[in-house]
């Protein structure tokens, strides 16, 4: 039954309407597999030789100090990029499969994801090198080896768990704030305790079974969590609320645009997903703290830097768009919805947010006065640039969203993946990158963000020439957006 359940998803991807872009994608995620898999598997020899001979420490005990903060970052990118593989399963709930066969395929899917699976990458070579270059204990490496491996798979189980209560996930991420907060200030020293805890799995016999057991209590849970909602009409059926009439008065005003930014201020308060693109927006906005990091001194990067803290909502939001309203656009277009309108209501929000971005990141005066102006540069070009290249990619994308879906900001079901998206980076990335570092290196910095300020209110200027080349672009991509969007 699971061979056949797999030949159906094969033959789902291969009949599928936007083959291929999602050809490609594959071959996109199989190299950047590939890329992690090789820096997996030639970490645990930088880590291993330069404990031995720089640091003359034990390798163990080394990785033990850090791999707190590894298990915790594993953690958060499992909830954001993790996808619980459902979606192509509901299907065969209406069909004469026990739902027993279908729960345990679908864990089974989940057992071999990469995230789990490419650990043993780095844990195996790193066991290899302590038992045969370090003469370590075989009996003592093997028990910590299995016992890291099963806090990895209870880190996925956990994901399972909190995939969509809210709640607990706020409880948890509040914990580890507090506990970052306490290691920033010296108060408490989580290294410390890590390096305790995590080599008492080689140096004490049978503790390795502790995180093996939870390990198995989470699967069991996860398990039961997924049985007891594995139904078209419970765990997997759109979300029904009671409906409230809301309506924000002063939008009015605006005629038919204001009607759509109330839309849309309906759906980032309701929908789910909506969001997560919200809070996954915020996040952006701390995207300026990597100037710290070797590498992001220069002007390039600087000004990449500046366009991720001002335009995080414009990226999450701007370039999905019809794909938000893919669950009634082909109602919407059976109407006669002004296109030009419509399209204005999203600008409207997105230059709202980078607006907002823009104040937010005053912030960054703390860091240099320069490198705020450099992100107030990188605001002034998506307020009048980057905002029209965002919507006009959207005309492009057509994998729709389930509002209500549990899935994560980053990421999905699908891909979006379109090569007149990966042109349009050109005017959207490397172009304000090359102005920027080319006039600051022969002028200095204020022209530098004047050059850009002058693009943007270029942009400005010329809107109702660009929005009608827009509208031009939608209308033409209509009847493949309809067709993806009701094959979905």
């Amino acid at each position: 039954m699971y061979r056949r359940l797999l030949q159906f998803e094969f033959k789902n991807f291969i009949r599928n309407p936007q083959f291929g872009a999602n050809l490609v994608m594959k071959i996109l995620m199989f190299f950047g597999m590939a890329y992690f898999s090789l820096v997996f598997a030639a970490l645990p020899f930088l880590l291993y030789f330069y404990a031995k001979e720089k640091l003359a420490v034990d390798p163990i005990l080394l990785f033990s100090r850090f791999f707190i903060y590894y298990w915790v970052f594993d953690l958060i990118v499992r909830y954001f990029m993790q996808q619980m593989p459902t979606q192509n399963i509901k299907p065969f709930l209406t069909l004469g499969i026990s739902k027993k066969k279908l729960v345990n395929y679908t864990l089974l899917k989940i057992l071999f994801n990469f995230f789990n699976w490419g650990n043993l990458l780095f844990l195996l070579p790193f066991a290899g090198l302590l038992i045969f270059a370090g003469g370590y204990s075989v009996l003592h490496v093997l028990m910590f080896t299995l016992g890291i491996f099963a806090i990895f798979y209870f880190n996925n189980f956990l994901n399972i768990l909190l995939n969509g209560k809210n709640s607990i996930l706020y409880v948890v991420f509040g914990v580890l704030l507090i506990f970052a907060g306490l290691e920033y200030f010296k108060i408490i020293e989580l290294s410390i305790y890590s390096e305790k805890i995590f080599y008492s799995l080689y140096s004490q016999a049978g503790l390795f079974l502790i995180p093996v057991l939870l390990a198995i209590g989470a699967a069991y849970l996860a398990y039961q969590e997924i049985y007891k909602n594995f139904y078209l009409d419970k765990g997997l059926e759109i979300k029904v609320a009671e409906g409230k009439t809301e309506n924000i008065a002063f939008l009015n005003k605006y005629g038919v645009v204001g009607t759509f930014i109330n839309n849309d201020i309906r759906l980032l308060k309701r929908s789910k997903a909506a969001k997560s693109a919200v809070v996954a927006s915020l996040f952006f906005l701390f995207y300026g703290l990597l100037t710290f990091t070797k590498g992001y001194q220069n002007d390039f990067m600087q000004l990449f830097t500046g366009i991720f803290v001002t335009g995080g909502f414009m990226l999450m939001f701007g370039q999905r768009v019809p794909a938000w309203d893919s669950s009634y656009y082909p109602l919407m277009m059976t109407q006669n919805v002004p296109y030009k309108e419509y399209l204005k209501g999203k600008w409207a929000l997105i230059v709202l947010a980078i607006s907002v971005s823009i104040v937010l990141s005053l912030g960054y005066l703390l860091i240099s006065w320069e490198f705020y102006l450099t992100v107030f540069a990188a605001g002034l070009y998506n307020l009048g640039v980057n905002s029209y290249i965002t919507l006009l990619a959207g005309a492009f994308n057509k994998k729709p969203i389930d509002l209500n879906s549990k899935s994560k900001s980053f990421g999905g079901g699908g891909n979006n993946f379109n090569m007149k998206i990966m042109l349009l980076v050109i005017p959207q990335m490397v172009v304000p990158m090359g102005v920027f570092a080319l006039v600051k290196y022969f002028f200095g910095i204020y022209p530098a963000v004047a050059a850009l300020g002058v693009l943007g209110i270029i942009g400005f200027m010329i809107r109702d020439y660009i929005f009608n080349y827009i509208v031009k672009v939608y209308k033409t991509q209509k009847y493949s957006t309809l067709e993806a969007f009701k094959k979905a």
